[in-house]
């Protein structure tokens, strides 16, 4: 996981942007996306609720978490995040300045969790 900003690396494997909005100065090209699935990304309600406030990222979570459990776009979005995975390295993309206190660590925790899960099945 990094920020849109930061430079292509060989080591990025699929490179997936994350983010509803289009990262602003940032060209095409320069993103070297392999995709960009802003579906995954919270509501606009959610987000512009959240607005990247620390103290409100718990209750964000949550909800955001919720989000990604029900709706049914999310759920399919995840597992191909999951079967890119399965088939090298992937590397979350998200355009906001904070890397502490945004989405995509959210969408990463559930797509470990997912992950953790479909290998306890298998086992």
């Amino acid at each position: 996981m990094k920020r849109v900003y930061e430079p292509y690396d060989e080591s990025d494997g699929f490179r997936i942007l994350v983010d509803r909005l289009w990262p602003r100065g940032i060209s095409k090209e320069a993103a070297r996306l392999t995709a960009w699935h802003k579906e995954v990304a919270p509501s606009p309600n959610l987000r512009k609720w959240f607005c990247h406030k620390p103290e409100l990222f718990e209750e964000f979570r949550t909800k955001y978490i919720a989000e990604l459990r029900t709706d049914e776009k999310k759920l399919r979005i995840m597992d191909e995040l999951i079967n890119f995975a399965s088939q090298g390295n992937v590397t979350l993309l998200y355009g906001a300045k904070d890397s502490v206190y945004n989405h995509a660590i959210v969408l990463e925790e559930e797509l470990k969790r997912l992950m953790s899960h479909k290998e306890t099945k298998e086992n």
